[in-house]
C-alpha cells in the first residue's frame, strides 16, 4: 500500500546560515563551531569533525544561527555529487550559507527522515533550480516530500538501517587498515634498501617475453580493458563494449600474462595480469608479455611497487605524456631476489591482498543488501515488527 506523503516543510523547520567575514579576524578563532559545505557527505558530523570556529560577534554579523545538534544539513550547491548530500549534526554549530539545515519537529525521527534523503539523493536533486548552476534552495527543499509513517516505525527503520551504515563503516575502516599494513609489507618486502641487500642485478629483458599474437577474427576472445584498478572485461568496466566495429588485430593475452598501456599522462604505468579469464583480446595500444625464469606472482608485485616505478621513471620518454615500450622495458637492469625469496614474498603479499579482496567481497555485499532493504522499508513495501506490534 503507497504511504501518505509529506512535505519536509511540514516536518522540520528549513533554514540555512552564513559566513563570518574572512578578512575580520575578530569574528574567527572562537568557541562556536562553524560546518562548512564540503563536511557534508552523507555522514555524521562529530564536534572532532569540525576544524573552524567563530565568534559570538561573527556568528551575529554574518546572520548565522546556531543549529541544533539532532539536525539534517544538506549540501544546496556544488559541483559533482556535492549537491543533495546531507548529514546528520551532532553538535550544536553554526554553518555557512550554502548549507541547509532541516531542524525537526519533536515527533519526526533524525535517522529516518536521513535514510529517506539518502535514498532520494537523485530525485532530489532533480528539483534543482536551472538558473545558471543547478542548486538547490530553502524553497525546493521544503516542498519535496518524503513517505510518512508513525513514530515507532520511523524508529525502526532509521535503527535498522543505521546498523547495516555502521556495518559497512567498520568494514571500510578495516579495509583502509589492511591496505595500510599491505603497503607496509611492500615497502619491507621489495621497497627498501635492506630489503634487496643480498638481490642480484639482472636484465628484464632475459625473464619477461613479449607476445606477439594477434586476433584473426571479430570479437575472437572477450575484449579486456587494462585500468589503474585492474583488469576488467570492457563490457562490465563500461556497462558495454566500446571498441571499434572491428577489433581484428587486437593483441591476444593468455591467462598469466601482464600487460601496460604504452602512454601514461602522469608518468605513473599500472601492470595488470590476466588471472580470472583463460584468453582476452586488448588493444594495440597495451603492451602484453608474460614471465619466463622468474616467479610471475613476484613479478607482479615488484613491478607495481614503488622502488620499480622509480626505475621506470628514467626508461620513459615524453614530456607531458610519457611513453613506454616493451624495448625499453626488457632493456632495464634490475635487482631481484632468488627464486625461493621470490615466492616467499609472493605468498605474503598474496595473502594480504586476498585478505583485502574478501573485505571489498563483504563489504559490496553490505551495500548490495542495504540498497535492498532502503527500497522494502522506505517506500512502505515491508514494515518493520516493533515492540508495541509484537505484545498487541
Amino acid at each position: 500500500m503507497r504511504k501518505p506523503m509529506t512535505r519536509l516543510g511540514e516536518i522540520a523547520q528549513v533554514t540555512s546560515g552564513g559566513t563570518p567575514d574572512r578578512e575580520r579576524p575578530e569574528y574567527w578563532g572562537g568557541a562556536i563551531p562553524w560546518v562548512k559545505t564540503s563536511l557534508i557527505q552523507n555522514c555524521e558530523i562529530n564536534l572532532a569533525d569540525i576544524d573552524e570556529f567563530i565568534t559570538e560577534e561573527g556568528l551575529k554579523k554574518s546572520a548565522a544561527k546556531i543549529i541544533p545538534a539532532g539536525s539534517i544539513l544538506m549540501a544546496m550547491i556544488g559541483q559533482g555529487k556535492t549537491r543533495g548530500q546531507v548529514a546528520i549534526l551532532n553538535t550544536d554549530a553554526a554553518i555557512n550559507q550554502n548549507c541547509a539545515a532541516l531542524i525537526l519537529n519533536q515527533n519526526v525521527d533524525t535517522r529516518y527522515v536521513y535514510q529517506q534523503l539518502l535514498y532520494r539523493y537523485e530525485e532530489l536533486r532533480a528539483t534543482s533550480n536551472s538558473s545558471g548552476q543547478q542548486n538547490l534552495n530553502a524553497g525546493l527543499i521544503r516542498d519535496f516530500s518524503i513517505p510518512y509513517v508513525d513514530r515507532c516505525q520511523q524508529s525502526a527503520i532509521g535503527m535498522m538501517l543505521t546498523d547495516w551504515d555502521t556495518a559497512i563503516e567498520t568494514t571500510e575502516r578495516l579495509i583502509a587498515a589492511k591496505e595500510r599494513f599491505h603497503r607496509w609489507l611492500q615497502q619491507r618486502l621489495i621497497e627498501q634498501r635492506a630489503a634487496r641487500h643480498h638481490w642480484e642485478t639482472q636484465e628484464l629483458g632475459g625473464l619477461i617475453r613479449e607476445r606477439s599474437e594477434r586476433s584473426i577474427q571479430h570479437d575472437e576472445y572477450p575484449v579486456l580493458t587494462s585500468s589503474r584498478r585492474g583488469l576488467f572485461l570492457q563490457s562490465e568496466y563500461f556497462s558495454k563494449q566500446v571498441t571499434s566495429e572491428d577489433n581484428t588485430g587486437y593483441k591476444i593475452m593468455r591467462r598469466g600474462d601482464f600487460t601496460f598501456r604504452s602512454m601514461s599522462d602522469d608518468g605513473r604505468f599500472v601492470f595488470n595480469r590476466l588471472e580470472k579469464y583463460d584468453t582476452g583480446i586488448i588493444s594495440p595500444a597495451y603492451g602484453v608479455f608474460y614471465a619466463e625464469g622468474v616467479c610471475p606472482e613476484f613479478l607482479a608485485h615488484y613491478l607495481n611497487s614503488s622502488y620499480f616505478a622509480q626505475l621506470l621513471a628514467r626508461e620513459t620518454q615524453g614530456g607531458t605524456r610519457k611513453a613506454l615500450r616493451f624495448s625499453a622495458l626488457a632493456g632495464m637492469e634490475v635487482d631481484l631476489p632468488k627464486r625461493a625469496d621470490q615466492e616467499r614474498i609472493a605468498a605474503i603479499l598474496d595473502d594480504s591482498r586476498h585478505e583485502i579482496d574478501l573485505l571489498q567481497t563483504q563489504l559490496e555485499t553490505l551495500r548490495h543488501q542495504k540498497r535492498g532493504l532502503m527500497q522494502k522499508l522506505l517506500t512502505g513495501e515491508w514494515r518493520v515488527p516493533v515492540h508495541e506490534e509484537a505484545t498487541a
